[in-house]
């Protein structure tokens, strides 16, 4: 059966949601061979380690899904679905183009590196690609950082094995100008949610361990009644949000504006 709330009960909660546009992406943990192939083209170790990330105009939150296997026979007529292999999804990522190109030379030649293990000149006719070996080519420290604006708490994801695997064409034409974007996807072995530092992992708090999130949510919720004012402060303005607020169990016996006061 559903409980009866009112608005003041779970105001707090609905008005402290996060947003989409506050994240930090940032690459790390390229190899010395990579690094000084990029270098030779125009790609510092400053660019990639403090701009590329800033560059980043989309990006995505990691997804992942489990591969399974149905079994028979272990009970009359159950049919059983087992895991056996956690899949991770792409990424893709879509970046500004700075005036110097520098990012299209950082993803391009990333990708070249990986291909080009032969190490011969490619305007040569007889060149041929061979693949660079693994290690040589991914990032074990690229993270994604997902914050707020009050940076108060963040959600932090650590992929590793991960390298870019498609660059997408990047349409240019003589219409009205906009701004360069190049979107790539990258392909990666794992990602871990929460910090991997040294410190993290000496302090117990890595991998999203010891999250505080409960203290938080009660400091939030405290902090937001405060700000926000009493529940009719919450300006309903349709039938349809109405109906929503139903959902939570406010129809037992008396109507919505009962509890949040007329609506305007």
């Amino acid at each position: 059966m559903p409980t009866r709330k009112k608005i003041s009960e779970f105001k707090p909660l609905i008005t402290n949601l996060a947003q989409t546009s506050h994240y930090q992406v940032i690459f790390g943990g390229l190899n010395g061979p990579l690094m000084s192939y990029l270098s030779e083209r125009g790609v510092d170790t400053g660019f990639i380690t403090e701009s590329a990330g800033l560059l980043c105009s989309s990006a995505s939150i990691p997804g992942s899904s489990l591969a399974t296997a149905d079994i028979n026979g272990n009970y009359m007529g159950v049919q059983e679905k087992m895991a056996h292999t956690r899949i991770f999804t792409q990424m893709q990522l879509e970046f500004y183009v700075d005036s110097d190109y520098r990012m299209i030379k950082f993803l391009e030649h990333w990708m070249e590196f990986i291909a080009n293990g032969a190490g011969k000149d490619p305007s040569f006719p007889e060149f041929s690609y061979r693949m660079q070996y693994p290690d040589e080519y991914k990032s074990n420290s690229t993270k994604i950082i997902k914050f707020d604006r009050n940076y108060g708490r963040e959600l932090e994801y650590n992929f590793i094995g991960l390298f870019p695997i498609n660059m997408s064409s990047i349409p240019i034409s003589y219409d009205a100008s906009n701004i360069l974007k190049v979107s790539v996807a990258f392909n990666y072995e794992r990602y871990i949610p929460g910090k991997i530092t040294s410190k993290s992992k000496v302090d117990g708090t890595s991998n999203n361990v010891g999250s505080d999130s409960q203290s938080s949510s009660a400091t939030t919720t405290s902090q937001s009644s405060n700000l926000l004012g009493p529940p009719t402060a919450i300006g309903l303005n349709s039938q349809q949000t109405l109906n929503e607020f139903y959902q939570y169990g406010l129809n037992g016996g008396n109507s919505a504006a009962d509890f949040i006061g007329p609506v305007p």
